[in-house]
């Protein structure tokens, strides 16, 4: 079964969510997250950013190590003004269907795209982590190779 996305959701893209999760004191907390590729069930493989570097190189970007495995990204861009990693900690797939119903519902909305030359570059970390299973490592694989030189 192939790996697919929801229409009008493509690897690269990097979505602001408003309602990610909440915070002890009950208030909502945003967070930033790129998307990879999609599954066999039309979910959305993902990884969170981050500014926290927490010992995490810039150089060489792909790490792998303890205890905070990341893909430096560098300065993205607005909305994201500080350096950024890709955590290459697990994240489970955001189910198609409630990505799609958050998207129209406004929790989640698009604000970059990241170049293809640093796209291609953290596909290829993020296959590689630990933490990623054998279905998104062959999903973001196929997303990979899919991509234009």
């Amino acid at each position: 079964m192939p790996c697919e996305l929801p229409p009008g959701v493509s690897p690269g893209q990097i979505f602001r969510h408003v309602r990610y999760y909440r915070a002890q004191s009950g208030e909502w907390k945003t967070k930033y997250l790129l998307v990879l590729a999609g599954s066999p069930s039309g979910d959305i493989i993902y990884r969170l950013l981050t500014s926290r570097a927490y010992n995490r190189p810039k150089d060489p970007p792909c790490f792998h190590g303890v205890p905070y495995p990341g893909f430096y990204l560098g300065l993205i861009g607005a909305p994201l003004t500080a350096d950024s990693w890709l955590n290459l900690h697990q994240a489970d797939d955001y189910e198609g269907l409630a990505f799609s119903a958050d998207l129209n519902r406004g929790l989640i909305q698009c604000v970059r795209t990241l170049p293809q030359a640093l796209l291609r570059a953290a596909l290829d970390c993020v296959a590689n982590a630990d933490d990623t299973t054998r279905q998104q490592e062959r999903c973001i694989r196929d997303a990979r190779a899919l991509l234009t030189c």
